[in-house]
């Protein structure tokens, strides 16, 4: 069986008992500590796991226009996931320990790749450990290099900033962005320069999409949600924003989730969008 979007502890302990072949993927990160995820997954991850760095491997060179995690190459992610030992049609899971926000970006990515057999971890690695499940601790061994090579794009183009200051005119996309409340609204953040949000956007606030076990919401739930963020438009005309392009993968899978496709994703988001000041801002 291939999974898509998530999975639970109980399907990766079945994969896991079947000796299916499977890259288990640590993704936790720290946006105020950029060396703690690492640090915390040398402590203890799932067995076998190796590490996707946010900013080394999840991310390109940052310019000062392009926003805090714009998006590497895409020959450039290839050849990191064939570094880790991708092969071609091999099951993916990522997890993290920060309700799947990380995770989820690296499933977009390996989307944007062409890869389909790739899921996130649902509850991540506190699910993991409540149910009694082993870690391990320290680096593995260099893995194998595999034998991915790159397909067709499983989701829709990103956008760009400039595609949606055109949009900002007639509006045929809905931007939904996954940042909190306050920051949407324009309450200061230190991680803004400026506060407020892309004129017409509206706000889907990324924790929403988990309940208090940390897990997703059914995909009815999920659904009725994003109907409303789409505020009448169909799902393939949704780009989806945050602060950076991270939580936004995190709106993605959920859509997924809901069978709402096609949504696309806008990288450079809120840190990109403000980083030229003639972009107007909502609050």
């Amino acid at each position: 069986m291939m999974y898509e979007t998530i999975l639970s502890v109980e399907d990766l302990r079945t994969l896991i008992g079947e000796a299916a072949d499977v890259l288990l993927l640590d993704c936790e990160f720290d946006l105020g500590d950029p060396d703690r995820g690492r640090a915390i997954y040398r402590e203890s991850h799932l067995p076998g796991a190796r590490y996707l760095d946010l900013e080394r491997d999840l991310s390109g060179e940052v310019t000062g226009t392009n926003g805090r995690h714009p998006l590497p190459a895409r020959t450039a992610f290839a050849a990191t996931m064939r570094r880790l030992g991708l092969k071609g049609e091999q099951q993916v899971v990522l997890y993290d320990g920060s309700g799947g926000i990380y995770a989820a970006r690296a499933w977009w990515m390996l989307r944007w790749l062409g890869h389909a057999a790739v899921a996130v971890l649902d509850g991540g690695r506190s699910a993991w450990i409540a149910a009694g499940l082993p870690v391990e601790s320290g680096e593995p061994r260099a893995a194998r290099e595999g034998d991915f090579v790159m397909g067709e794009p499983l989701v829709g183009s990103p956008v760009t900033a400039d595609q949606l200051v055109e949009n900002l005119a007639g509006r045929a996309l809905q931007v939904i962005d996954a940042r909190d409340a306050q920051r949407f609204a324009g309450q200061t953040h230190p991680l803004d320069t400026t506060s407020g949000h892309i004129p017409g956007a509206s706000n889907r606030f990324y924790r929403d999409n988990l309940d208090e076990t940390g897990r997703f919401r059914s995909a009815g739930e999920l659904a009725e949600a994003f109907v409303a963020a789409l505020a009448g438009k169909p799902s393939e005309q949704a780009v989806l924003q945050c602060g950076s392009g991270v939580t936004a993968c995190h709106n993605a899978l959920a859509m997924e989730i809901a069978g709402l496709k096609g949504a696309r994703l806008y990288p450079g988001s809120w840190s990109e969008w403000t980083s030229d000041p003639s972009r107007p801002v909502a609050r």
